[in-house]
């Protein structure tokens, strides 16, 4: 099992700018995949972005492409995923996940483990 943990998440203005971070441990040598996925109450869980082990390979849902930016740091054993301009219907839980397939996926089910989440809220 890898067990990952998400901080970084906040409160913070609209326009404003945050940086998440996740850090991954244990079976970390069978992760291939980082993704971030964000949820609001009565929401299905949505697909923000995700990188692939070296970190060459990133992909962006709509709602984050020239805004967000994920990026990874395997000596660290971490991704990060810093968010600009944001806007209040960024509000929702944060989810870092990973995943064991030899791609990156923007589907919740393909990832492997995934950490408690962490709430980040945009005030007007």
């Amino acid at each position: 099992q890898a067990q990952l943990v998400e901080s970084g998440g906040g409160l913070v203005q609209a326009g404003g700018s945050l940086k998440l971070s996740c850090a991954a441990s244990g079976r970390i040598w069978s992760i291939y995949g980082m993704g971030w996925f964000r949820q609001v109450p009565g929401k299905e869980r949505e697909f923000v972005a995700a990188v692939n082990w070296s970190g060459g390979t990133t992909e962006y849902a709509d709602l984050a492409r020239g805004r967000f930016t994920i990026s990874r740091d395997n000596f660290k054993n971490t991704v990060s995923l810093q968010m600009n301009s944001l806007k209040p219907e960024d509000t929702a839980v944060y989810y870092c996940a990973a995943t064991r397939r030899s791609r990156i996926s923007r589907v919740e089910s393909e990832y492997d483990y995934w950490g408690q989440g962490t709430q980040v809220t945009v005030s007007p």
